[in-house]
């Protein structure tokens, strides 16, 4: 039997309310993220989002002995020192985390309701994993919901349809879209939905960043603050801001009693700064590089448009302004760059707008 899995439920305004047809299929878009699942599902006033982080933890039930799982939000909260992710490259490695997967992800579904008759498009990263993606496949097939109609699409598409758009306008648009997640960096030129030119990397990360976050505040601190992952993923998602970073200050328990209390001036802004550098260096010089060599007409069509920002990375206050300030000093051109109001967000609802319009042509 499947266990609860605690997720964050969030109504989104300024989205098409649902109106079904006769058929009532639900149209609805799911990301598996490396770090979070997102679900987005219509309701009558609006859209309702699932958002969990992608993870499971066992434990042994204290009176039968039996192995039992937590999924999720709950499982990274009790069981930090064997959580699992299983999608940690952005796709299930093997066997073994593809099986965690349909697990984790049909326990999702049957927490929250989500309806077995529905269309559903999942938003799926690009990336070179031929294996990866079979496993990825198979989760998506097992999965009990899109009883109707079952779809994937390139994330950063996905991303950028609410970043362009307040429908689907971006698959009428020649644009470039960069997904900035947590396990790759991911650039594509788009003609009209087409996918071209499809570029990625591991070397520029959000989860690098939280590494280097926790190197530089053991640094900061002169070494006598350790900070994990999660704990600097935290401080990144809470305090890093382009616009108006402050210094921050935390307390933590000493081995063998008494707190520490300490601030936090650099180390946040200097690895998301570094990140940002790192960014920009990959797309002016290796992305764009490549793709004015190959398709220079659709280069010069793409640079013309606004570039859509998605991911994890993007939600960082200003990263936005940032990346088009240095951007257009590295090529020297002006360039814009656009995001969507919610970036970590943006991926599943644009896969929710592809589902509804297939839904209403199936």
């Amino acid at each position: 039997m499947s266990s609860h899995v605690d997720a964050e439920i969030e109504e989104l305004d300024g989205e098409t309310a649902f109106e079904p047809g006769d058929d009532d299929v639900v149209p609805v878009g799911v990301k598996l993220g490396s770090t979070r699942t997102v679900i987005v599902l219509p309701t009558e006033d609006g859209l309702r989002t699932i958002r969990t982080l992608t993870c499971l933890a066992s434990y042994e039930d204290a009176l039968t002995g039996e192995e039992r799982y937590l999924y999720g939000n709950e499982a990274a909260r009790e069981y930090p020192d064997r959580v699992e992710f299983m999608l940690r490259s952005g796709l299930p490695e093997d066997e073994d985390r593809a099986v965690l997967t349909e697990q984790f992800f049909r326990a999702v579904i049957d927490s929250h309701d989500v309806p077995e008759e529905s269309a559903v498009v999942y938003a799926i990263p690009t990336i070179d994993n031929p294996a990866g993606l079979a496993n990825l496949e198979r989760v998506i097939e097992n999965s009990p919901i899109g009883k109707t109609l079952i779809e994937s699409y390139p994330e950063s598409l996905c991303g950028a349809i609410p970043a362009l758009g307040d429908e689907l306008e971006a698959i009428e648009e020649i644009f470039v879209a960069v997904n900035m997640g947590s396990t790759n960096l991911e650039a594509s030129a788009y003609r009209r939905g087409e996918q071209i030119a499809p570029f990625t990397t591991g070397a520029v990360t959000g989860n690098e960043v939280d590494r280097v976050i926790a190197n530089y505040v053991e640094e900061e601190t002169q070494g006598r603050v350790n900070i994990d992952v999660t704990q600097a993923r935290e401080y990144k998602e809470a305090h890093a801001d382009f616009e108006s970073f402050e210094p921050f200050t935390d307390i933590i328990q000493q081995p063998g009693g008494g707190r520490h209390e300490f601030t936090i001036e650099r180390s946040v802004m200097d690895a998301v700064d570094e990140y940002l550098d790192a960014v920009v260096d990959e797309f002016a010089n290796t992305f764009l590089s490549q793709l004015a060599n190959d398709q220079m007409k659709l280069y010069q069509l793409a640079l013309d448009r606004p570039i859509a920002l998605t991911g994890g990375m993007a939600c960082i206050p200003g990263i936005v302004e940032e990346f088009e300030t240095r951007v257009s000093d590295e090529l020297g051109r002006e360039v814009e760059a656009v995001a969507a109001d919610r970036p970590e967000l943006a991926a599943t609802v644009g896969a929710h707008r592809i589902a509804a319009r297939l839904a209403q042509v199936s």
